[in-house]
């Protein structure tokens, strides 16, 4: 690894984004539609988008993954890891489903958090279902995220099931429902992969009639470098504590593919203070160093090939406050 103090300038090789599909379909406006005979979707065939929402740590990049049979979302036991929702396609033979992983709701107290909540806005109005996750080791429901459910069709999932006492769930439900009148109601263990069938099936049953929006073959419209960044994101919020992994961004500034070699991608790391730039960069760089070792073996299984990872360390004052660098980082508040 190079010196993590090093600022590389911006590429001028070519480099790869591998974007899937860049521009969601439009939405049906009737049921009576003409299908892809050819393709062999069929009348029977339903799509649509799918929101899965709800506080923090509730599991729900958990259900995205189990329910898409692979990792999609970054996953870790701190609040508020998932920062912009991220997109699966589930494609079956008689179905497609979009499903939407999106931030935990929360109050927002900067300007990132309120692109995070303006992200679950979006997601909520683009969907054609809201798949509403609660823990079921919490009691009580909140109110604050029961603004977000509008009147369209909710399924309520109660993860962690394993967890709680069944005579615990069934008061929990009541509240639930006298909050919202949810369509069906699901208990789950999304990390142990217990009952996830039924939330598939319960999708399926309310998705509208129509034709898939994307080839069978795709599983997100995202770029590779989209997640090759996320799994970045993720070590850094696995080996370092308090407001350090909150205040990071990662971005990745050059990918080249190399015939022979291993892919080369440079990663940008952005933090507020110096004083987080050299935590993270820890003594002699072993601290970075090690989130490289680990973000490596990640990418490198989830891209199928090797790569030589590059993280420099830059800092950005206040960065989760502005809204230039919050749009050169993609959100919008």
């Amino acid at each position: 690894m190079n010196d993590p103090d090093f600022s590389p300038e911006q590429p001028t090789s070519s480099s790869t984004d591998s974007t899937f599909v860049d521009a969601k379909a439009g939405k049906r406006e009737t049921e009576d539609l003409s299908f892809d005979a050819e393709n062999g979707v069929g009348d029977g065939h339903r799509c649509g988008y799918v929101a899965l929402i709800g506080r923090p740590n509730v599991g729900k990049s958990t259900l995205l993954n189990a329910l898409m049979g692979m990792k999609l979302s970054i996953v870790t036991n701190k609040p508020q890891t998932t920062r912009r929702r991220v997109l699966g396609i589930l494609s079956t033979d008689d179905s497609q489903m979009i499903l939407l992983d999106t931030p935990g709701i929360i109050k927002p107290r900067y300007g990132l958090q309120e692109a995070m909540m303006k992200d679950v806005s979006t997601s909520t109005g683009d969907a054609d279902i809201l798949v509403f996750l609660a823990d079921a080791t919490r009691d009580s429901v909140d109110d604050m995220t029961m603004k977000y459910m509008g009147g369209k069709p909710a399924i309520l999932v109660l993860n962690k099931i394993d967890k709680v006492k069944q005579d615990d769930v069934l008061p929990l439900v009541t509240r639930y429902m006298d909050a919202h009148p949810f369509d069906e109601v699901i208990p789950i263990s999304a990390l142990k992969g217990k009952n996830v069938d039924a939330v598939i099936t319960a999708i399926r049953k309310k998705l509208p009639l129509g034709p898939p929006f994307y080839p069978s073959e795709m599983v997100s419209e995202q770029p590779e470098r989209f997640f090759v960044a996320e799994i970045i994101r993720e070590k850094i919020f696995k080996h370092f504590q308090q407001e350090v992994p909150y205040s990071t961004q990662v971005n990745i500034v050059d990918w080249q593919e190399r015939e022979d070699q291993k892919d080369l991608i440079n990663a940008e790391i952005v933090v507020e203070r110096d004083s987080q730039k050299g935590i993270l960069i820890g003594k002699g760089g072993l601290a970075l160093k090690k989130v490289g070792t680990h973000a490596r073996e990640d990418i490198e299984e989830f891209i199928g090939r090797g790569v030589f990872l590059q993280l420099h360390v830059k800092v950005r004052n206040d960065w989760r406050n502005s809204d230039v660098q919050l749009r050169s980082f993609g959100f919008n508040r």
